[in-house]
């Protein structure tokens, strides 16, 4: 298991390397911030003055062996546009993504895990047939229309829940987060759940596959015969079963979520990593861009090997055929 933990974290360093250098190559084809920084009525020098500062005067391979350094020192440059480290200034904006993802994470196995059970117990019923009818218009919705029609609903005309902001943070471990506070849930709920719906209809159907063809298996039947309540056979042998795919994409799920948190961010005004991100394209701010970037690329290395990591323990037969 160790050898293979190893192995496991060398491929994901290779995997790193390569989105950098494609990461690296895709920024240099596309567009050039000198046009978006200076206006139209700078002159040459003002041109080649800021070229040099940015060190876009240098041979390519130059700049890659600059990048990589950086990217290994944490040092990805200054903003353009706001001035300041451009790691900084991602990782400010960072606590505020990852509390929206990760309760949007939360709340799709919560609602989704149970939902699927249930359908999946008797597939002809009423209600499973809801359950599935209702997850194929999660999966048919945009995000921002789910987000928008929230807003209509629980703000204007309920006025129940706040519709733009982070509201109150507390500090914990020097890190300002809005679910330790009723003012800050309540500003989370709406966007936890536009963000999480996708999630919820993915992970209700999967679990509803997965208990419908465990409830047909032999060691099911095997566990009635021996007098089992269907309580615990659902609750223990199924359930275990069905887990571990869920648990598959649902972590890999927790990258998408952070990367693709943009829109729903955007329209809930939440003050995450959505709206730098946006500003920073338009502006070509590619110290920004490439810290948010090679972020995202991280996480879905990291959560990659720990979804990998889990299924194993999760599953002794792909345990015992690594060994």
């Amino acid at each position: 298991m160790t050898i293979w933990i190893i192995q496991r974290a060398a491929q994901a360093v290779l995997v790193a390397m390569a989105m950098a250098l494609i990461l690296f190559l895709s920024l240099h084809f596309i567009g050039n911030p000198v046009e978006t920084l200076l206006p139209a009525e700078a002159t040459h020098e003002e041109r080649l003055r800021l070229i040099a500062d940015l060190g876009l005067d240098r041979p390519l391979y130059e700049q890659f062996v600059l990048f990589l350094r950086g990217l290994v020192q944490g040092n990805m440059g200054v903003s353009y546009v706001y001035k300041e480290p451009a790691v900084t200034l991602i990782l400010s904006r960072l606590p505020a993504t990852l509390e929206l993802a990760l309760a949007a994470v939360l709340l799709s196995l919560v609602v989704g895990v149970p939902l699927g059970l249930i359908a999946g117990q008797k597939p002809e019923s009423f209600l499973a047939r809801t359950i599935m009818t209702g997850s194929i218009l999660g999966f048919s919705l945009p995000v921002f229309w789910i987000g928008i029609l929230l807003i209509m609903t629980f703000s204007v005309y309920l006025g129940w829940l706040p519709s733009s902001g982070r509201g109150q943070t507390v500090e914990f471990l020097g890190i300002p987060w809005s679910f330790l506070t009723w003012d800050g849930l309540r500003h989370m709920i709406m966007p936890a759940v536009s963000l999480a719906l996708f999630n919820i209809s993915m992970v209700a159907r999967l679990t509803e596959a997965g208990v419908r063809e465990a409830m047909t298996s032999d060691y099911v039947r095997f566990a009635r015969a021996k007098g089992i309540k269907a309580r615990r056979i659902l609750n223990v042998h199924v359930l275990k079963n069905v887990m571990i795919p869920v648990v598959t994409v649902v972590g890999l799920d927790i990258g998408q979520t952070i990367a693709f948190s943009v829109v729903t961010e955007t329209i809930f005004a939440w003050p995450g990593l959505g709206k730098i991100i946006i500003d920073s394209i338009a502006a070509l701010d590619r110290p920004v861009i490439v810290a948010y970037l090679m972020l995202v690329v991280v996480m879905f290395v990291l959560i990659n090997l720990l979804v990998d990591i889990t299924y194993r323990l999760l599953d002794p037969r792909i345990r015992l055929q690594g060994e």
